[in-house]
C-alpha cells in the first residue's frame, strides 16, 4: 500500500473527526452522526493500516484518534441535570417556537371543526338521537359530565389523566413518520369528541357548565395535543420533503426535535393534569377556575415565546445536542 497516497486521500477525514473531539462547544445533532461516521470510517482505515503498512508513526496516530472518537462516542455523558437544564430552557421552547405556526394551525383548523359540529349537534335534535338516547343525553348534562371530575381522588385522578393525554401525544408523536396521518386522525378524534359533548350541553342549557369545566384544564392540555401533533405531521412532511438536506439526515434531525417536544409535555401535561385533579372538580367558584386556566396557559405561551425565540436566533433547532464532559487527548 501507498502509504502518502493513503494519507493524503484520508487526511482531511481525520482532522475533521480531530476538530470535532476538540470542540470546546456542544456539538448539534447533525455534527454527532458526523462524528460517529468519521469515527467508523478511522477505524476501518486504522484496520487497514495495521495490515497493510508497517508505518509506525501512521499507527499510532490512527489508533489515538480511534480511541479518543470511542471516547466521544460512547464515553462520559454530562450530568442529567445539565441535560435537563437544557431541554426545559433550550430545546424544548426552541422547537416548539419553530413549530408555531403548525400547532396554531392546528387549533385554528381543529377548533373550527369542533365549533361547526357543536352548533350542527346543540341545533339538530334528529342528530343529538342518533348519537345517544334521551335517557344518556340527559345523565350526561346533568350528571356523568360533573361528576367524572370528582368521581375519583383528586391525587389518582390527575395521574389517570396524565397517563391518557401523554399516550394519546405520544401517538401522534410516534407515528408521525407515516406521513403524519395517525397525528391528523388524533386531532380530529379529540375534537370530533370536544365538539359532540358540547353540543350536547348546550341543546340542554349547560353551556355555562360546559365551558366552566372544559377551559381550567383544557386550555393547556389542547394546547399540548395541538403542539404534539404539529411535531407529527412535520415529522411526516419531512418524509415528503425534507428540503436542502439528504432524507436520512432530516428525518434524523426532525426525529430528535420531536422527542424534545415528547419529553417536554411530559411535564406540560403533568401541571395540566394537576389543574384537572385538583381544580376543575373541587373549586366551585367558576371565574377562579378558569382564571387557574387562563393564567397556565399564558404562563406557557409567554415560556415558548420568550425562551423559543431567544433559542431560536442562536440557530438552535429543538435537535438533541451531545459533547462529553471528558475526551481523552492522548491514546
Amino acid at each position: 500500500m501507498d502509504v502518502d497516497a493513503y494519507v493524503a486521500a484520508h487526511n482531511a477525514e481525520w482532522v475533521r473527526l480531530e476538530q470535532l473531539i476538540n470542540s470546546g462547544r456542544r456539538l448539534s445533532g447533525a455534527e454527532i452522526d458526523e462524528l460517529v461516521e468519521l469515527y467508523q470510517r478511522t477505524a476501518t482505515h486504522l484496520s487497514v493500516v495495521r495490515s497493510s503498512s508497517p508505518d509506525p508513526m501512521l499507527v499510532a496516530r490512527l489508533s489515538s484518534l480511534v480511541a479518543r472518537g470511542r471516547a466521544a462516542v460512547a464515553g462520559a455523558r454530562a450530568p442529567l441535570w445539565r441535560d435537563v437544564s437544557r431541554l426545559a430552557t433550550v430545546s424544548f421552547p426552541a422547537v416548539a417556537y419553530r413549530l408555531r405556526w403548525w400547532w396554531l394551525g392546528n387549533a385554528l383548523l381543529g377548533n373550527l371543526l369542533a365549533l361547526a359540529l357543536g352548533i350542527w349537534v346543540a341545533r339538530n335534535p334528529e342528530v343529538q338521537a342518533a348519537i345517544v338516547t334521551p335517557y344518556q343525553a340527559r345523565e350526561l348534562v346533568e350528571r356523568d359530565f360533573a361528576n367524572y371530575y370528582t368521581e375519583h381522588s383528586a391525587a389518582s385522578f390527575a395521574f389517570q389523566v396524565w397517563i391518557n393525554n401523554a399516550w394519546v401525544s405520544a401517538q401522534a408523536l410516534i407515528f408521525g413518520i407515516l406521513l403524519g396521518i395517525p397525528a391528523v386522525y388524533v386531532l380530529v378524534q379529540n375534537q370530533l369528541n370536544l365538539g359532540i359533548v358540547g353540543g350536547l350541553m348546550f341543546a340542554h342549557d349547560k353551556g355555562d357548565v360546559f365551558f366552566g369545566l372544559i377551559l381550567p384544564h383544557g386550555l393547556l392540555e389542547l394546547t399540548a395535543v395541538y403542539l404534539a401533533v404539529a411535531a407529527g405531521l412535520k415529522l411526516g412532511w419531512t418524509v415528503v420533503d425534507p428540503g436542502p438536506r439528504r432524507r436520512g439526515q432530516a428525518l434524523a434531525e426532525e426525529g430528535r426535535a420531536a422527542m424534545s417536544v415528547a419529553l417536554g409535555l411530559v411535564a406540560v401535561l403533568l401541571v395540566s393534569g394537576l389543574i384537572e385533579g385538583f381544580v376543575t372538580g373541587w373549586i366551585h367558584t367558576t371565574w377562579l377556575r378558569i382564571g387557574i386556566g387562563v393564567v397556565a396557559e399564558a404562563a406557557f405561551l409567554a415560556y415558548v415565546v420568550v425562551l423559543g425565540r431567544r433559542a431560536v436566533r442562536r440557530g438552535e433547532t429543538g435537535d438533541a445536542e451531545l459533547r462529553p464532559d471528558l475526551a481523552p487527548t492522548s491514546g
